[in-house]
């Protein structure tokens, strides 16, 4: 999937991926007691921060592709071209999984 949001410096745009509806028993869980999810895929990624000196930009270590753990409250909600994203700051991200 491409999208046409270009992150700026260490930010990444993110697709969350849809919670489990059921339990390991198999009980049904209603919308209004699902958590946000906390996992989602890497759309597009910025270019990364300068370093403290201004002279080189710092690499970011997720690339588009990745699927990744954020953190609960981390990063703002957009709905681009009817579609909802996530933008993180590349710091919000707490692991790459797989």
């Amino acid at each position: 999937m491409s999208v046409d949001i270009k992150p700026l410096e260490d930010r990444i745009v993110v697709k969350s991926l849809e919670a489990e509806q059921t339990t390991a028993s198999g009980l049904v869980i209603p919308d209004t007691a699902k958590e946000k999810p906390q996992e989602g895929e890497v759309l597009a990624v910025g270019p990364g921060r300068f370093n403290d000196t201004g002279t080189e930009r710092v690499p970011l270590d997720v690339k588009v592709g990745d699927k990744v753990i954020y953190s609960k409250y981390g990063g703002t909600e957009v709905k681009y071209a009817g579609e909802e994203f996530l933008i993180l700051s590349a710091r919000d991200v707490l692991a790459v999984v797989g």
